[in-house]
């Protein structure tokens, strides 16, 4: 039973599992530098290797995202790749993740994967998708609802484009225009950001961000 689903799990897709196979899974070599995602009965293992674009999108997030906190001094604490988990019910691990305000001090810490029966959940949690758009939209949007998060934010790379949502408890996600858990900043500008970084450094679309958002005060 293991090898057959290991054979599937290189399609990327979602597969049917229970989740004493999935930590099996997890245990493999092969496996310990993959995205693992579980929800639903199912789990899926992210075999393909991230290209520039995708890193290029995640660094530019993660750095305006950074800059806007520093600039209006909110606290927060980013996590990248970090997997969180409920046991025997669900498992994510986002592109990045943050804690924001008086929520960073109950930022989990250690080299193990967080253990969400008894940390709390980050507030923002992001994935970048090149060539995932339709499954971070659907069963993944859906795994963060009911990991608890505040706002699940997809950068679509192709398009430049951030589709936010804000999670109402047991109530599913509703779309945002703005942020809440990061007051003023406004998806229109982080979206204007990503496309000056297809034409130009980091440095300088950081610099023109800064200048964007002390211009424009809450």
């Amino acid at each position: 039973m293991m090898n057959q689903l290991q054979a599937k799990f290189i399609t990327d897709s979602w597969v049917t599992a229970t989740w004493d196979e999935y930590i099996e899974i997890l245990k493999q070599p092969q496996y310990k530098q993959v995205k693992c995602y579980y929800y639903n009965g199912q789990l899926k293992i992210e075999m393909a290797a991230v290209g520039p674009d995708h890193a290029d999108d995640n660094g530019i997030i993660v750095i305006l995202i950074n800059l806007f906190g520093m600039a209006k001094g909110i606290k927060m604490r980013l996590l990248v790749n970090c997997s969180y988990r409920k046991t025997d019910v669900r498992e994510a691990q986002p592109d990045a993740s943050y804690y924001i305000g008086e929520r960073v001090q109950s930022t989990p810490r250690g080299s193990s994967v967080v253990n969400l029966d008894s940390a709390v959940a980050p507030d923002l949690a992001i994935e970048i998708a090149d060539s995932s758009l339709l499954d971070d939209l659907g069963t993944k949007r859906m795994l963060y609802e009911e990991l608890g998060v505040s706002e699940y934010w997809v950068v679509d790379v192709q398009k430049a484009q951030i589709i936010a949502f804000k999670i109402i408890a047991n109530r599913g996600s509703a779309r945002l225009t703005e942020s809440e858990v990061l007051p003023g900043l406004k998806f229109a500008l982080m979206e204007e950001g990503l496309r000056r970084s297809r034409q130009t450094d980091h440095t300088e679309v950081g610099s023109w961000f800064l200048e964007e958002v002390r211009g424009n005060p809450q």
